[in-house]
């Protein structure tokens, strides 16, 4: 039996704004075993980063608020917690790389001191230890020059050197759980492989765990255990990485594969998924993918589906599968 390190169930995240409230992350239920990568991906929008900052607690100074379900690491509830106990998990048990690099580093600190703050708190080292952790670190993610990068600031840095500072930052004291937004999407293709490897170093040396944020399948097949698939604020699909790949079941799943472009394949235009994400302050009838599905039905535009288990550890939210030998979830 996997030992589970994150699990988060019916999770719900509302953001209050003029127009009303904004379900943003509407009852997401995921699962992080100990040592797993589990990737979650979807199109822009559809609540993978709120899912991510609601874990983290981040949303503290936003509109957002949980107001519903629970986030249990190793068995806490971190929503139970106080504000201190959660300092002393956040960047240290519980890891995570920002989607943006700038915005996320404080640009009048310099590098070295902002990854040596998170050492010198969790590890208890001395600043000299500290210094010189963070320059093992900004080698360890290919940083060139890194006794000279570990005393500037972030504005001397490329977006790509920030992304590896923050991956940096996020490793340096070596968390059970690293959730990772994006990690490599400013970075060029080699360094993206260096990094993957990288963090699956990490996960494999550490038992590290990792919630894995992206919308790159490539890096999703490269790196991952399991997948689960988001689309407008719910799962809706989740199953091991061959099964996604080799036999996907919701409409959105296989739009989302069908779109990527196949090697040595000629073709004049590459399939797409028609239209766009509905607004989370517009959401439509029914199932939420009903607008853009191709084996839309009636009752699809009446009625949200439940989430189903449709094979042993694959769920689908589909009407596709309601009237099969299903299970619900």
């Amino acid at each position: 039996m996997a030992e589970k390190i994150l699990e988060i169930k019916n999770l719900q995240t509302h953001f209050t704004s003029d127009s009303g409230v904004v379900k943003a992350v509407d009852g997401v239920t995921i699962t992080v075993n100990k040592g797993e990568t589990v990737g979650v991906v979807g199109e822009s929008g559809c609540g993978k980063s709120v899912t991510s900052l609601s874990v983290m607690r981040l949303l503290k100074d936003t509109p957002g608020k949980i107001v519903g379900g629970t986030i249990e690491f190793e068995g806490k509830n971190l929503e139970a917690i106080s504000e201190k106990e959660m300092r002393l998990i956040r960047g240290n048990e519980i890891a995570m790389i920002f989607q943006e690099p700038m915005t996320s580093l404080n640009p009048v600190y310099k590098i070295g001191r902002q990854i040596a703050e998170a050492v010198q708190l969790h590890l208890k080292y001395d600043k000299r230890q500290a210094r010189e952790h963070a320059i093992n670190m900004l080698k360890l993610v290919g940083i060139p020059r890194a006794e000279e990068i570990v005393d500037e600031f972030p504005y001397q840095l490329s977006g790509g050197m920030r992304q590896r500072v923050m991956i940096a930052m996020a490793m340096a004291c070596k968390p059970k759980l690293l959730i990772a937004d994006e990690p490599t999407t400013a970075l060029d293709v080699t360094i993206q492989a260096q990094i993957l490897d990288l963090m699956r170093k990490l996960s494999k040396e550490g038992d590290t765990a990792i919630m894995l944020i992206t919308h790159d399948l490539g890096v999703v097949a490269e790196m991952c255990d399991r997948v689960v698939v988001m689309y407008a604020g719910k799962v809706v699909e989740e199953a091991d990485v061959f099964t996604i790949f080799e036999n996907p079941k919701h409409p959105y799943t296989e739009g989302l594969l069908y779109s990527v472009p196949k090697l040595g394949q000629k073709v004049d235009r590459l399939d797409s998924i028609p239209g766009n994400v509905p607004t989370p302050s517009n959401m439509p009838e029914g199932c939420k993918f009903a607008p853009r599905c191709p084996k839309v039905m009636d009752i699809c535009r009446q009625q949200d589906p439940d989430l189903l288990l449709i094979d042993k550890e694959h769920t689908c939210r589909c009407w596709l599968y309601q009237n099969s030998e299903v299970l619900e979830v």
